[in-house]
């Protein structure tokens, strides 16, 4: 079963919310969903709620798990680039966790959605009983990096021809992959869309610079401190959460544990879906019913 949910976010901004799997065995009917421990997952930067479906599926099992297509993203509302700012996704997060009934919910995030997360859990502790961070920083990152993005960006070969070109490109050809990565080409994939001449992402580059930039000149570390929840931050071997970072930020946390999975990258749950449900599953038999 694939259901979508239509959420307002903040400023009337349409998104669109998804579950993967039916309700729990036991609690059947629409009802008795609304009822059970909500699991609430939330895309990095250009992902979409689709990239979660194997973990909503896994989860559904057990619990009920909704994954968002933030704002600018996948089937959510694309509003100028004015509205892309920190305060509008955590709001967005806040509207839909309330408006879906979620709430206490464990909030899943990657990358950007995992800041999104640990800034909802500071602002409404009410709202979250759980966090799990998945490959995202608490440093700043600064200039240099958003003019590598703004280069990458401009890197891309787009219109690419077919599915078969974008696999290829993200997995294999791009400048950033430093081995052939297939489930790299397929994470890219997942956000194309065919048009007249070809393929194209299914966001704007220059939205996604304008959400990008209103995070990485600033570390987030005073806010990561405020989340009292328990957290999980979980790294790739080969992400862009280094290992002592991770660790600090695990001591900052007033209950924070550390995992780590091998043999993944920055895409800990696309490059090894099997290693991030080990370390992710024992957090959930603590933190949920």
């Amino acid at each position: 079963m694939v259901r979508r949910i239509d959420v307002t976010g903040a400023g009337g901004v349409r998104l669109a919310a998804w579950e993967f799997a039916d309700p729990p065995k036991g609690d059947p009917g629409a009802g008795a969903a609304e009822r059970t421990p909500g699991v609430f997952l939330l895309h990095g930067l250009m992902g979409r709620a689709s990239h979660w479906a194997s973990t909503a599926r896994w989860l559904g099992e057990r619990h009920r798990a909704v994954a968002l297509d933030q704002r600018g993203h996948g089937q959510s509302a694309k509003p100028p680039e004015s509205q892309y700012t920190r305060g509008a996704y955590v709001e967005d997060a806040e509207a839909a966790i309330e408006e879906l009934g979620l709430a206490p919910a464990v909030l899943v995030g990657h990358a950007m959605g995992a800041l999104t997360a640990w800034q909802l859990a500071a602002k409404r502790p009410d709202l979250v009983r759980g966090l799990v961070i998945c490959d995202m920083r608490a440093s700043a990152l600064g200039s240099a990096s958003q003019r590598e993005w703004e280069n990458w960006f401009k890197s891309w070969p787009v219109p690419f021809a077919t599915l078969a070109d974008v696999r290829k490109w993200f997995g294999e050809d791009d400048p950033w992959v430093e081995r052939p990565n297939p489930a790299r080409g397929e994470f890219y994939a997942e956000v194309m869309a065919e048009y007249a001449d070809g393929w194209r992402p299914v966001f704007e580059h220059e939205q996604m610079l304008k959400s990008r930039e209103t995070w990485v000149y600033d570390a987030h570390w005073e806010e990561l401190a405020q989340v009292r929840c328990p957290t999980l931050v979980v790294r790739g071997l080969d992400g862009e959460l280094g290992r002592a970072e991770a660790q600090e930020m695990v001591r900052v946390l007033p209950d924070g544990q550390y995992a780590e999975v091998v043999d993944a990258g920055h895409l800990v749950h696309y490059d090894q879906p099997a290693g991030w449900r080990a370390v992710v599953e024992p957090f959930l038999d603590r933190v949920l019913p």
